[in-house]
């Protein structure tokens, strides 16, 4: 992995491990790094691999979890930072709590930190983290968010992390268990080929800042943010894809912009012909879907 290259596309300069450095990173790959499944739409399956995950994101790319905290781990061992991963499970709205696969979480030690030396670091939660949490019970303020951390109720000696109730899903768990990428990978094949995964079934994309959220689900682009927020739905290719460009920095090719256009709408005239045959719709609306595995 080319760590200068990363840090370049971060914005950032390489630093001794410490908190504020490791905030930084946080704060500049949420900010930098879309969380987006855009590959399962165009067709081009990835992998859990670091190394590639760290490459498509100096393309210019982003991913979700296991892409977004994979390559984050493998940067922050460059840099030097004690960082270990552990099998997550986030819980979707309707759901159950489980440690279920679903997600990679990672921390890191800092034990000569000034204060508490181990973190909950993830930058795969879409719409959730800015900066990493330290691993203390309490509740946590970032922009307009309000985030929970306690010991987990299913996942003996883990933590769960309690999202804010305007947030895509519920919260996550997850064990202290120190894991190896090879344990996603089955659920990698699922969430990227289902026809019931979120992921599959809805193209979906975040980006967090410091004072808000920004959402584009299928066509529909929300804003939440301390003023509140609102939606747009994208009326043509142009406004989607200067959506892509100027909100979640993501320049696609032509090739790819044609595929993904034709999906989209092909998606979007299904979900208003199911919507218009029931008063609930069918639970593929852009602004509602749970997507956040």
């Amino acid at each position: 992995m080319d760590v200068t290259a990363y840090l370049r596309r971060l914005g950032l300069e390489s630093a001794p491990p410490s908190v504020d450095h490791l905030r930084a990173l946080h704060a500049a790959h949420v900010e930098r790094v879309p969380y987006e499944a855009l590959e399962i739409w165009l067709d081009r399956p990835t992998t859990v691999e670091p190394a590639e995950s760290a490459a498509r994101i100096l393309s210019g790319r982003g991913g979700y979890c296991y892409h977004l905290n994979g390559a984050l781990s493998a940067l922050l061992a460059a840099l030097g930072y004690e960082v270990t991963r552990h099998v997550g499970g986030v819980q979707n709205h309707g759901t159950e709590p489980g440690v279920t696969g679903n997600h990679l979480v990672l921390t890191v030690r800092l034990p000569s930190s000034d204060g508490p030396d181990e973190w909950l670091v993830d930058a795969g939660l879409g719409d959730a983290l800015h900066e990493p949490l330290p691993l203390v019970e309490g509740r946590y303020r970032q922009g307009p968010f309000e985030y929970g951390l306690r010991p987990s109720e299913v996942a003996p000696g883990g933590w769960r992390f309690d999202h804010d109730p305007r947030g895509s899903f519920v919260g996550m768990d997850f064990g202290m268990k120190p894991a190896e990428m090879s344990e996603f990978e089955a659920m990698h094949e699922e969430l990227s080929t289902s026809p019931t995964s979120g992921f599959v079934r809805v193209a979906t994309l975040n980006r967090r800042d410091a004072s808000g959220v920004d959402i584009l689900r299928g066509l529909v682009l929300t804003r939440i943010g301390a003023d509140g927020g609102g939606s747009t739905t994208m009326e043509s290719a142009a406004d989607y894809f200067h959506a892509l460009e100027d909100v979640f920095g993501l320049d696609l090719p032509a090739a790819d912009r044609s595929l993904l256009w034709g999906k989209l709408v092909r998606a979007h005239e299904a979900w208003t012909a199911s919507a218009s045959t029931s008063s609930t719709g069918d639970g593929l609306t852009p602004s509602t879907s749970s997507v956040s595995e």
